[in-house]
């Protein structure tokens, strides 16, 4: 991470109460961590890419002692910087700044909204959960389609160790990643659920510390006082601000062989599911010590190159670098986008065959606001006209970028883009948020209106076409289809968010090039009380060039809160009601998340 990022992030964060015991629920098990059995040292250095593991409460990473000053205890990583070991939770520092830390959450921090309320945040099926060992599950309804067998769905999202007594967003949980492997047995497939942490730095600091230590992103920075406290824990050693304070809970992505978990605070945390399903995380990667700072969660990986292009913004000049790695993971330079006169808020981007395409919205960072009267890291700028940035991906200066305005289209994430007429057009597909103003603090009065704008990149023509009027987020297409014209897109529909009350198939390309038009073509609504997460679509044949685009299943997990049973639900993608084909009962209950994969069998061996 930055330094200059890390600067003010040094700021409030809760005092903890011990987690939510899971046991209220009859599909919950309280099921105590086991370490892992990986056979990696402590502080490997893999070929390729780096990785730089952290010490953990287990003997999964014992401490290595290094010659110190006397009094001085230091742990090391590979690449021989010095690591603060966190103070014994018996340490008189630790019940100091636990104190403050309550009083400051009790006396002097402003009063809690909603949106960063825990009781109202860490309600329901958004609580956390235990970890849970690898476990099979029954498939109670049809049965598992072959392109599945040997792979593993696996889905991110936020579980918070620790219940804070403090602010909590939805977005500063620790990262815990639910992955179920359909492995195989005498033939017939054999699922297999498994929720793991991903062992960041964050998580194993304070797991040894046995309270939250580094404060969080999205609600720690509400005060002052705050931010004295935990500058108080830097400088006492209770945790380094340079070995990153990600929690990985965002996404996952897969590329040159490896499996990682991501956020956009930090570097990628390298993980990998194991034969027998469980997770392990190797560690932080830096490859090669070319990534120095945070990389996006939504990285772009080209079905046919095998590259992933990714970029990373910040609060500090330059607000925005894009950067990409060859298809063997090594990262290729920097390209410094300095066109921006201010940090903006950049969560997600798309690649055509020829460009890369950015969103430049009407959020911005804002850590002044949210430090001094207590608001949000990220603020609303109504005076600001959205654009959109294009730049040819294999650029090596920004001096081909250019911006388009396209007023009000203010979009976290994309679909998918694509060139039109030999390169002198860019198409490009993404949910609009209508109401951006709510985007942090009231996600369920948002609605999100896809629409598809095409970008004339000779005359600076840009038309908008709207898809759909239902309220649709977290959409997703055939993978094998990304950069290049695709026609359908799989999205999840708000009960409002950030709850999902089903899924519909649109066909992008049948309406008309000039006038809106409701696109939907098929759709599962679940049963009432019963809400799902982003949908991931898996080809039948993925191998197969002359395969229908659409010719495979959209995955996800869904939650029936009145029963507290969570499930796999694997549907058919042509069907005109996405008919279910399998329903896995999972052993445990799985929270709402983020965004997930599917890893082949193929490629989980390459990671292996």
């Amino acid at each position: 991470m930055d330094p200059l990022f890390c600067s003010f992030l040094a700021c409030k964060f809760p005092q903890p109460n011990p987690l939510l015991s899971s046991s209220s629920s009859s599909l919950l098990r309280s099921t105590t961590p086991t370490p892992s059995s990986s056979t990696y040292p402590p502080f490997l250095r893999i070929s390729h890419p780096t990785f730089y593991a952290t010490p953990a409460a287990t003997s999964e990473f014992p401490e290595i002692e290094i010659a110190r000053p006397p009094g001085a205890r230091m742990v090391v990583t590979e690449k021989k910087r010095p690591v603060p070991v966190p103070v014994p939770p018996s340490s008189p520092l630790v019940t100091i700044f636990n104190s403050l830390d309550d009083f400051i959450n009790n006396f002097i921090g402003l009063p809690l909204p909603p949106s960063i309320d825990p009781n109202h945040v860490l309600s329901g099926n958004f609580a956390p959960v235990d970890e849970l060992p690898p476990t099979v599950c029954e498939v109670i309804e049809g049965s598992l389609p072959r392109c599945l067998h040997g792979g593993a769905y696996i889905r991110n999202g936020p579980n918070p160790q620790f219940y804070p007594r403090g602010p909590y967003h939805l977005f500063d949980g620790d990262g815990m990643l639910h992955s179920i492997r359909i492995s195989q047995s005498h033939g017939r497939p054999v699922p297999v659920f498994c929720s793991r942490y991903v062992k960041t730095y964050k998580y194993i600091i304070e797991k040894r510390a046995g309270s939250p230590v580094i404060p969080n992103l999205f609600s720690g920075f509400r005060c002052l006082a705050g931010c004295a406290v935990a500058i108080a824990r830097v400088l006492t050693g209770q945790f380094d601000p340079l070995n990153g304070i990600s929690v990985a809970n965002t996404s996952v992505a897969f590329f040159s062989g490896h499996l990682y978990a991501l956020a956009e605070s930090d570097l990628p945390y390298s993980v990998r599911v194991t034969a027998d399903g469980d997770i392990e995380t190797l560690g932080r990667c830096d490859f090669d010590g070319n990534l120095s700072a945070s990389m996006t969660a939504h990285p772009k990986i080209d079905p046919n190159t095998g590259e992933a292009f990714a970029f990373r913004y910040s609060p500090v000049p330059p607000f925005l670098t894009y950067f990409r790695f060859d298809a063997q993971g090594k990262k290729q330079p920097d390209v410094p986008i300095s066109s921006l006169s201010r940090p903006s808020f950049f969560h997600d981007f798309a690649i055509s065959e020829r460009y890369a395409i950015f969103p430049d919205i009407q959020l911005w960072m804002n850590p002044v606001e949210m430090v001094m009267r207590g608001g949000s890291p990220v603020g609303t700028d109504p005076t600001k006209v959205s654009r959109v940035g294009i730049i040819p991906r294999y650029a090596k200066d920004e001096s081909e970028m250019r911006w388009f305005q396209v007023p009000g289209f203010n979009i976290l994430h994309t679909i998918n883009a694509w060139d039109e007429d030999d390169g002198d057009a860019i198409v490009m597909v993404a949910p609009n948020m209508l109401s951006i103003e709510h985007a942090f603090e009231r996600m369920d009065l948002i609605h999100n209106s896809l629409e598809k704008v095409r970008i004339d990149l000779k005359t600076g023509t840009v038309t908008r076409q709207r898809l759909s009027q239902w309220n649709l987020e977290f959409a997703v297409i055939n993978p094998g289809y990304l950069g290049k014209k695709n026609r359908y897109v799989y999205s999840a529909v708000g009960a409002p968010f950030p709850k999902i009350s089903g899924i519909v198939k649109l066909d992008i390309l049948s309406a008309s090039s000039t006038t809106d038009q409701e696109c939907i073509v098929a759709k599962r609504m679940y049963e009432p009380g019963c809400y799902g997460g982003e949908p991931f679509f898996v080809a039948k044949e993925p191998d197969n060039p002359e395969a229908e685009e659409d010719d495979g299943y959209v995955l996800s997990y869904v939650h029936n809160e009145q029963s507290g049973e969570s499930r796999f639900l694997v549907m058919d993608a042509q069907s005109p009601d996405l008919h279910i084909v399998a329903a896995v009962k999972l052993p445990a209950r799985v929270p709402y998340g983020f965004h997930g994969l599917f890893v082949r069998q193929c490629d989980l061996k390459m990671d292996s």
